[in-house]
């Protein structure tokens, strides 16, 4: 194989492709990209069994040929050589060594046959549809904080991504929750998204996809099958396994008849959330939320520091009422909200909060309270 290739875009290729691959590995070719020269074309490719990525990019191709070697090495070495210059990959037949030549640098890397590295066979994709890319990611960002990452609940590690709505406003939703809180994100349902099952896209998969969207005026080929699930964005393909589980009834966890509405400036509440924490302890992070007529009250109480409140003036004219929330998990959703103001629907001390943007409509979140 011997190929040239411009660094920018090889640099940028690896940059999408060598994130997948785990630095710690126990089969060997996993820790490596696999480079694939034909025709005009350079193809990269890098996967963890669960998840893989490719990615095409013009070459001038002299001799075909396919090779794997070190990815994070690779990556390594292109990214320190000068900008501007062209990269000569190079292997010779008879041993397992890539040489890489770039002006006045040479580089020799060890390779393993391209014939070890595992292909994620997808199979037949049954389901297909496209999105702007913005559109993606604005649901990615509107969930992803609350996946969990507790292993034993392996089926909330993920976004559940399924068909919702009505006859008249069908939708494509994304929900994740973590038991306690939960964000749900719906966009208008596109042409054949109507038909997809339910399917739960596992946390490194959501975070590959949103790192790989750059341009929000792009579309995403999405395409499903019960076990898998596949991205193209322009030339980078993502396939990636699905959660196999059963994503739990959220609807369940939805107030609806929750009577007490709070609208408070979101910037405003997010700055006092932010001061009145910064007393709380790492393990408690509560913070106080005593409601009255046009009034909050945000207060931190901490036995081993002190203590720490701050007033705002607000919308509600509802009864009297003191509330609990983790403070990292209110300014988690306060980042989500888009507009300038957040509605906040509240029961009683005890039952789950429901959280809107009181302009747009599209995400809600709900939060569970804390004793306080």
């Amino acid at each position: 194989m011997k190929v040239t290739v411009e660094r920018a875009q090889l640099l940028k290729s690896l940059g999408h492709v060598h994130r997948v691959v785990e630095r710690r590995n126990t089969i060997p070719v996993l820790g490596n990209v696999l480079l694939r020269a034909d025709g005009t074309r350079l193809a990269l490719k890098a996967t963890d069994l669960d998840l893989e990525v490719t990615e095409t990019l013009p070459a001038e191709v002299a001799t075909s040929g396919a090779t794997t070697v070190p990815a994070y090495m690779l990556y390594d070495i292109v990214r320190k050589l000068p900008d501007g210059s062209q990269i000569v990959l190079e292997t010779d037949g008879d041993r397992p060594v890539m040489a890489i030549r770039a002006g006045r640098s040479r580089f020799t890397l060890q390779t393993l046959p391209e014939s070890d590295f595992p292909d994620l066979a997808a199979g037949d994709m049954a389901h297909s549809f496209v999105l702007a890319a913005a559109d993606l990611k604005r649901m990615i960002d509107r969930t992803q904080f609350a996946i969990s990452t507790e292993e034993t609940r392996y089926y909330l590690n993920g976004i559940y991504l399924h068909a919702a709505g009505s006859s008249k406003s069908p939708t494509l939703r994304a929900v994740a929750t973590d038991g306690h809180r939960l964000a749900q994100f719906d966009l208008a349902q596109p042409k054949g998204a109507g038909e997809i099952p339910g399917v739960i896209v596992p946390r490194k998969t959501v975070g590959e996809v949103q790192r790989l969207i750059e341009d929000g005026e792009a579309e995403v080929r999405i395409e499903l099958s019960q076990g898998k699930i596949r991205f193209t964005l322009g030339d980078v393909v993502l396939t990636s396994k699905l959660i196999d589980g059963t994503f739990p009834d959220y609807a369940r966890v939805i107030p609806q008849g929750n009577d007490k509405e709070l609208v408070v400036d979101k910037r405003d509440f997010e700055a006092a959330v932010d001061r009145v924490s910064t007393i709380s302890s790492e393990r408690g992070r509560a913070v106080k939320l005593a409601l009255s007529a046009g009034k909050l009250v945000l207060s931190v109480t901490n036995p081993d520091s002190g203590s720490a409140t701050e007033e705002l003036e607000v919308e509600y004219a509802a009864d009297p009422l003191d509330i609990g929330f983790n403070s990292r998990y209110l300014l988690d959703i306060a980042a989500q909200i888009e507009g300038e103001a957040a509605v906040l629907r509240l029961a009683d001390p005890g039952s789950p909060t429901l959280v809107q943007d009181k302009t747009s409509s599209g995400a809600l979140y709900v939060l569970m309270p804390m004793r306080v």
